[in-house]
C-alpha cells in the first residue's frame, strides 16, 4: 500500500434501519426522516429517528431492477436466441452506489423512487439489506420501478436497455424539505443522470449552499447538462466515452483525456462567451445584457475537478491548476460482470474522499472496489464489504 494502512471504521450503530409509524416522542427536523407512499390522492410520512457521529453519504439517483440473460453472443437482426441462464436483481446507478458506500461500513442514505409493485419490493429489500437508510425511498403507485434488461455475454461485457418508470416520472416539481435537509446535513452527495435534471439541479444547489461536496456521475441521459448545474458541482466523474460526448473531443489516448478534461474546467466560461457573441451578432446587446454576462462570468467556471473512469486501462483525476493524478487498474483474476464496475469505482472514491484519505488514496480504494465488483454476477450484489477491499490492497 506505498507505506499506506487503511483501517477500518468504528462499526456505525444505525446502518441499519426500518420504517415504524409516528410515536409521541419529539423529534428535530434532521433527526426525523420520512418514507414517503405518493399516490394521486395521498401521501403517507413514517417517521423514525436516526443519528450519526459522521456525516453520511447521501445518494439521490435511480433504482432498478435488473433483469439479467446470459447469453453467448449478442443477436443478429432478426435473429432470436435462447439464453443460457436469466434472473432479476436490484441494480440502478443510484442504488448501486448506495449500496456500495453501505457495504463499505459508511452510514448511507438513498433519495430516490419506486413503483408500487414486486419490482420495486425487491429493490428496497435488496438496499435494507445492504445496510443503506431507505426512510427518503417514495413509492410513486402511478409508475412501474424502473427496469433494465442487461444481456450478459461469456465474455463479461454487457449490453442493457432500460426502462425509467419511477426514476424520470412522478416527481414532484419541488424536492419535499426533508430531502433537502438530508442532503445538507451529508458528509458527500452523489449524483447521477438517470433521473430529471431538475432534481439533480435542485439537490445539488441544495447541497453546494450547505458547503457539501457533490460529485456527480455523467452516466444517464446524454443531453446537456442544465444551465448553472455545474456551479454547484465539486467532481464531475464520466467514463471516457462519456468524457467524448461532453465535450465534443477524442479520448483515444491519455493526452486527449488530459485535453478533454481541460475543457471540463472551461465549460462554463464557454456558456457565457456563446450567449454574449449570440447577442453580439444579433445587435441585441444592452445594459442589462451586458450585466447579466459578466456577472455569469463572475460565477465559478466549469468544475474544478473531473475523475475520468477508463476501465482496465485505470482511471485519472484532474483537478483544476494540479498535475493530473493517475492509477493503473487493479486487474481481476477473472472477469464475470463489469455491470456496476463504474458505480462501485465513484461510490467507493467518495466514501475514501469523506474519510480524509488523500486523492492517491481514494483512487487506490476505488480501483480495488472496482476489481472485486467485475468477480461477481449482478450490479448490487457484486459490491465488495470493506475488508475485501482492505485485504486486496494490502496484498498489492
Amino acid at each position: 500500500m506505498n507505506g499506506t494502512t487503511l483501517s477500518t471504521p468504528q462499526p456505525h450503530h444505525s446502518l441499519h434501519s426500518s420504517v415504524t409509524k409516528t410515536t409521541s416522542l419529539t423529534f428535530s427536523p434532521i433527526q426525523s426522516l420520512t418514507f414517503r407512499h405518493r399516490t394521486h390522492k395521498r401521501n403517507h410520512s413514517f417517521r423514525i429517528r436516526c443519528s450519526s457521529s459522521r456525516p453520511p453519504v447521501v445518494v439521490v439517483g435511480s433504482a432498478n431492477a435488473d433483469v439479467y440473460v446470459e447469453i453467448e453472443r449478442l443477436p443478429r437482426e432478426g435473429e432470436t436466441l435462447a439464453a443460457k441462464s436469466g434472473q432479476t436483481l436490484a441494480g440502478g446507478k443510484g442504488a448501486n452506489q448506495a449500496t456500495c458506500a453501505a457495504k463499505l461500513a459508511y452510514p448511507t442514505y438513498f433519495v430516490g423512487q419506486i413503483g408500487d409493485d414486486a419490482y420495486g419490493s425487491l429493490v428496497a429489500a435488496a438496499l435494507r439489506g445492504a445496510g443503506v437508510r431507505v426512510d427518503q425511498l417514495s413509492v410513486v403507485a402511478s409508475e412501474p420501478t424502473g427496469h433494465a434488461v442487461v444481456m450478459l455475454q461469456s465474455n463479461g461485457q454487457n449490453s442493457i436497455i432500460y426502462i425509467g418508470g419511477a426514476n424520470v416520472s412522478g416527481w414532484p416539481s419541488a424536492l419535499p424539505r426533508e430531502h433537502l435537509e438530508l442532503v445538507a446535513q451529508a458528509g458527500i452527495v452523489l449524483l447521477q443522470r438517470e433521473i430529471p435534471d431538475p432534481v439533480i439541479a435542485q439537490v445539488a444547489q441544495a447541497a453546494s449552499k450547505a458547503g457539501v461536496p457533490v460529485v456527480l456521475d455523467a452516466g444517464g441521459m446524454e443531453g446537456p447538462f442544465p444551465p448553472q448545474l455545474l456551479n454547484f458541482v465539486d467532481i464531475l466523474s464520466p467514463n471516457e466515452t462519456e468524457l467524448a460526448r461532453i465535450t465534443g473531443m477524442p479520448t483515444e489516448s491519455f493526452e486527449e483525456i488530459a485535453q478533454a478534461a481541460l475543457k471540463c474546467h472551461e465549460l462554463k466560461n464557454v456558456v457565457a462567451i456563446a450567449v454574449w457573441l449570440s447577442f453580439l451578432l444579433l445587435g441585441k446587446i444592452a445594459d442589462n445584457v451586458v450585466g447579466i454576462v459578466v456577472a455569469d462570468c463572475r460565477v465559478p467556471t466549469g468544475v474544478k475537478q473531473v475523475l475520468v473512469k477508463l476501465g482496465e486501462k485505470g482511471s485519472a483525476l484532474f483537478v483544476e491548476g494540479e498535475k493530473p493524478i493517475q492509477q493503473s487498474a487493479i486487474l481481476a483474476k477473472k472477469v464475470v460482470d463489469t455491470t456496476g464496475a463504474g458505480d462501485t469505482f465513484t461510490a467507493a472514491f467518495a466514501v475514501a474522499l469523506v474519510e480524509g484519505m488523500s486523492k492517491k488514496e481514494c483512487l487506490r480504494f476505488a480501483a480495488a472496489a472496482a476489481c472485486l465488483c467485475v468477480q461477481v454476477k449482478g450490479a448490487s450484489p457484486s459490491m465488495p464489504d470493506r475488508k475485501s477491499v482492505l485485504d486486496l490492497l494490502n496484498c498489492q
